[in-house]
């Protein structure tokens, strides 16, 4: 559950970030100025915004390796289960098999 709020929360933060470059940059592009101060204000805003990004992206990325590291020990957790419920049923067929052999 907690890893579903860290991947979400990386969601979000990547979301509102690449939004408020998109409109930073729509109202640059209608505000009336230079093309030289545009550019250097596009130029900072677009540095603020790769920060952002990088930052979401570790975030995004450490909640995935932590998902990945809980699968694999779940995984390993159930293994011996899932091999005891395969031979079990193996048996089941094998029981069924020679059962149906008889009544012929």
């Amino acid at each position: 559950m907690e890893d579903e709020k860290d991947t979400s929360s990386a969601t979000v933060v990547l979301a509102f970030i690449s939004g408020a470059a998109i409109g930073a940059i729509v109202a640059l592009l209608l505000a009336p100025q230079s093309g030289v101060q545009t550019q250097r204000q596009v130029r900072g805003m677009a540095k603020k915004a790769g920060k952002g990004l990088r930052t979401a992206t570790k975030q995004a990325e450490g909640a995935w390796e932590d998902v990945i590291e809980q699968g694999r020990e779940l995984l390993q957790d159930s293994q011996p289960i899932l091999a005891k419920a395969i031979e079990a049923g193996r048996k089941a067929m094998s029981r069924a098999q020679q059962a149906g052999k008889k009544r012929k």
